[in-house]
């Protein structure tokens, strides 16, 4: 008797992040649906908003891609704040 294939792992949606704090991070992302993201940074969020439609939706192109842009983060995000001159 024959068993069926396995499974490896369902269909996956991944975030690409434009901007901000994350720029050019990838996350997974629980349905593909979603039109924003409000992501942990730091002590603060960081929140991206979905712009475009999915791309690379074929079952043989890879995961399935939304194009995520920054908007807002709940505080102000300093760049500089991990400088030695930070630490005194």
């Amino acid at each position: 008797m024959a068993l069926p294939p396995a499974v490896y792992a369902e269909a996956m949606t991944i975030a690409r992040l434009h901007g901000g704090p994350l720029d050019g991070q990838l996350l997974p992302l629980e349905s593909p649906e979603l039109e924003s993201l409000i992501v942990p940074y730091s002590e603060t969020q960081v929140v991206y908003e979905r712009k475009g439609d999915l791309e690379r939706t074929g079952d043989d192109d890879g995961p399935t891609e939304a194009q995520f842009w920054f908007i807002e983060s709940e505080d102000v995000i300093d760049p500089y704040s991990d400088e030695p001159r930070d630490r005194r």
